[in-house]
């Protein structure tokens, strides 16, 4: 059905009031600064030689110290580092690229770039831009002398008109319109700049007749007929196809390269990033192929999937997809992925690239908060194995627009981009250090002097490993009286249940218990918003939650009671409209809950809904004012430590970067309360408030691309932070022992999760992934779990994790600070290790003891 005239017009008023809305991430006076910008670039500045190596011939000397010296080609905007302990060379680009057969077109170009832009149009379709192809090969790049290192700035693309500003298509009467208002030559021009589609009825761009002179009297000719944007938008809306109007796709940004110590310290300013505000910038992505290992190098890429992951050079799995993971995890906001998500979230911002005689570690200093890890191997796109990180600075929704009964599906761009800058820190390690274990060290040291980790841990000879109880308080129910149905809180664990519980876990000799108590104020464990804090009467209320306490104190327990603060649950008390983030359509961010059956979110439900960075702040200190009558000692936040959201508000914006300041903030003011905080997760912007972690990441995604998991978080917290994994009963080992060995393996604490009641009273809830925590059916097993774990890790109390390695197939080594060490073997079969035979599914111990 075509749209009549009124409708059109109307459809098109919704687009352009939109279009302009939505593209709106520049105004007017940044358009202007923009032409300045122009004007003012320079390009081919000369830079001063300042020191020269013959191992890098070619390349001026920029800047150097005692360890490190940098080195830039100032035709190509490539820069080197040469490790002078080493005499190792990392380049920004494969020094043999041009030779490399595996790379043609586009592929081939982004060998030569340190940066990589895609933006998008107004219809929200994406396109790229690279430093090489349309920078430096326009000779547009900009040198500058900066303290200790150089500064690079692009002017990327031209201002000269191409065929794709020339209508796609154009229908049989709009070419004889515009024939008809042209002369002679005009018409010829026409007519060589469009070939007769006979069978569609139309006739479409011959872009491989548009080149030069003809390109340049196939304008005149539209210019001369009065062709108009308006004229195209109407052709596209009749002819169903999309492009941008002729606005010039000039961008400009820099990235400034310094050294500091060991180190190289890579910088995108925020303030040098400049686009057309009709092409909002999607990602940046930044030296993509710094340090990339060669089809004949031997080495592995560090990810920080999950514990951490290897992916060995030339593994061959070129079927597999590339490697990509947003730090951090998902921002609520924006996932549309219904179905659940069972990756291992990324912790830590960092990566790196391990060879012979060197390893690089990059560390994402500014920006980590919407940044992903990139990685993939050779024999793909290129000959070679890389890694590297990626911004996201606009976020693209959709919005639907009817008139007339016809709908169009627009982007929605987020109102404002990013205001931080992009930093990585990419230290250089050599020899010994040249490992994954060195390069843990090395961020450990790192996060140490820069206030990342809370204080070391006091070293104890023996010391026992820490048992986690999480206990389930009470849940909401559907329940019916007479026929009529209604929602009450059903308990699981009353206050007086949960002393019987410590009490018997105590009498089976199992030391330094902490308890996380979920479900025990304002309605159970989906509880209301924190906006003030009223104990349950389910499990006993105020009066019993003292008893708690007390009872814990007096028997060397640490009460952990839980709270959500990211997540709100229906309620009268919380006012969505207001205080729940929207997300880029400009509604509501609402989460539905999971069938398991089905995989899938269950619409059919109630939603919970996405808090608003805005009021964390508020309800944190509400919740230090609700909790001051208790005097816990300790907080476990289900959210705060582990979940990273935006607000798409309209005028309210809070993007993610902003979102973390929120989040440390709040934590820090937690923290200053004198309370300890456990937390679900344990993101790398939280470690430094942090007392205990649970859901610590104890493996990989298992993506296929991967080769090998590694204890890279538990190599970096240990020592600083008490942690386990999952609760053992809700995890998916079939038997204890791979448990036991990973827990040895990894330091971890032991965790389980209980209830008093029966296994049955949750079921028909909307708690039924909790299936098998009546603590009865675990005690036992508990028992002998943590007797076997602690009868090793005591000797390694606060000990931090020096050195692991994979001594064969499902044979691992960990040495920790003191000198014991563990090996474990996973498989079901003996294995000799050192002339000693290990048993399937065991371990041996060594080193000193006590």
């Amino acid at each position: 059905m075509s749209i009549t005239r009124n409708g059109l017009l109307c459809l098109l008023l919704l687009i352009g009031l939109v279009i302009a809305g939505c593209s709106s991430t520049q105004t007017a006076a940044q358009n202007d600064e923009m032409e300045q910008y122009v004007t003012a670039f320079k390009s081919g500045s000369q830079l001063s030689n300042t020191f020269s190596d013959n191992r890098v011939a070619g390349m001026k000397g920029i800047s150097q110290n005692d360890r490190l010296a940098l080195f830039v080609d100032d035709q190509t905007g490539m820069i080197a580092v040469l490790n002078k302990q080493s005499g190792e060379i990392w380049y920004s680009n494969p020094a043999e690229r041009d030779s490399d057969s595996a790379a043609q077109g586009v592929n081939k170009a982004l060998l030569s770039a340190q940066m990589n832009i895609e933006y998008y149009n107004k219809f929200g379709q994406s396109n790229t831009i690279n430093t090489f192809t349309d920078s430096v090969s326009y000779k547009q790049v900009k040198y500058e002398s900066i303290d200790k290192g150089v500064k690079v700035t692009y002017e990327f693309g031209t201002a000269k008109k191409s065929a794709a500003d020339l209508p796609l298509k154009l229908s049989a009467a709009r070419f004889k319109e515009l024939s008809d208002k042209l002369d002679k030559t005009g018409k010829r021009a026409l007519g060589i700049a469009y070939k007769e589609n006979a069978d569609k009825g139309t006739y479409d761009r011959n872009d491989s007749a548009l080149n030069g002179l003809q390109l340049d009297r196939a304008f005149k000719a539209f210019e001369d007929a009065g062709y108009t944007e308006q004229d195209l938008e109407k052709d596209m809306q009749e002819l169903g196809f999309t492009q941008d109007k002729v606005v010039p796709r000039i961008f400009f940004a820099s990235i400034e390269y310094t050294l500091d110590g060991d180190s190289l310290v890579v910088k995108v300013p925020q303030a040098d990033i400049h686009a057309p505000s009709a092409y909002p910038i999607a990602t940046i992505s930044l030296l993509s192929f710094f340090g990339a290992g060669g089809k004949e190098e031997q080495g592995s890429l560090f990810v920080p999937d999950g514990s951490g992951s290897l992916i060995h050079f030339n593994n061959g799995k070129t079927q597999y997809p590339a490697y990509q993971q947003l730090v951090y995890g998902d921002d609520l906001t924006t996932k549309t992925v219904e179905d659940a998500n069972y990756e291992q979230a990324v912790r830590l911002p960092v990566f790196g690239i391990i060879k012979n005689h060197g390893a690089l570690l990059g560390i994402i200093e500014e920006g980590a908060a919407v940044a992903a890890i990139n990685a993939d191997i050779s024999g793909k796109l290129n000959s070679y194995n890389y890694v590297y990180p990626s911004f996201t600075l606009t976020n693209k929704g959709l919005v639907t627009l009817t008139a007339n009964n016809q709908e169009r599906t627009l982007p929605h761009f987020q109102e404002d981009p990013l205001k931080t800058d992009f930093t990585v820190r990419y230290a250089f390690l050599n020899g010994s250090d040249a490992s994954y274990p060195a390069m843990a060290k090395y961020y450990q040291q790192y996060l140490e002097k820069h206030d990342g980790l809370p204080a070391k841990q006091t070293e104890s000879k023996v010391e026992d490993v820490p048992f986690y109880m999480q206990l389930v308080g009470s849940i909401a129910k559907d329940k019916h009286f007479v026929g009529i149905p209604y929602t009450s809180l059903e308990s699981l664990t009353t206050f007086k249940q949960a002393q019987d519980m410590i009490s018997q876990v105590q009498s089976k000799e199992i030391a330094n218990i902490k308890v996380k108590y979920s479900g025990w104020f304002n309605g159970g464990l989906d509880h209301k918003v924190p906006d003030h804090i009223k104990v349950d009467g389910a499990v006993g209320g105020s009066k019993e939650l003292k008893n708690l306490i007390s009872f814990a104190q007096a028997h060397n327990v640490t009460l952990f009671p839980d709270i959500a603060v990211l997540t709100a649950n229906t309620g009268a008390d919380f006012d969505e409209k207001s205080n729940a983030s929207r997300n880029l359509r400009g509604l509501v961010a609402e989460l539905y809950p999971l069938d398991m059956a089905l995989n899938r979110r269950d619409r059919s439900k109630s939603p919970s809904y996405v808090v608003s960075p805005r009021v964390v702040g508020g309800y944190v200190d509400d919740i230090l004012k609700g909790m001051k009558g208790y005097q816990t000692g300790g907080i476990s936040l289900r959210d705060l430590g582990s979940q990273l959201n935006s607000d798409y508000r309209k005028h309210e914006q809070v993007d993610r970067d902003e979102s973390e300041n929120i989040s440390t903030s709040a934590l820090n003011t937690i923290r200053q309360s004198g309370m300890n905080i456990m937390a679900q997760g344990g993101n790398a912007y939280a470690l430094p408030f942090l007392s205990d972690i649970t859901d610590a990441p104890m493996s990989n995604s298992s993506f296929k691309l991967e080769d090998e998991e590694i204890p890279f978080y538990q190599m970096v917290i240990r020592g600083y932070i008490n942690y386990t994994g999952t609760p053992y009963n809700l995890t998916s080992y079939t038997d204890e022992r791979q448990y036991i060995l990973k827990s040895l393996e990894y330091g971890s604490g032991v965790f389980f999760e209980w209830i008093y009641e029966p296994n049955y009273k949750v079921k028909d809830t909307d708690n039924n992934d909790l299936y098998a925590v009546n603590y009865k059916l675990w005690m036992d097993k508990a028992a002998d779990i943590y007797h076997e774990v602690n009868d090793v890790l005591k000797h390694v109390a606060n000990q931090p994790i020096t050195s692991h390695e994979k001594l064969s197939e499902g044979v691992y080594k960990t040495v920790y600070a003191n000198g014991v060490y563990v090996i474990v073997n996973y498989n079901s079969s003996q294995v000799q290790v050192d002339g000693k035979q290990l048993e399937a599914e065991s371990y041996m111990t060594g080193g000193v003891q006590s």
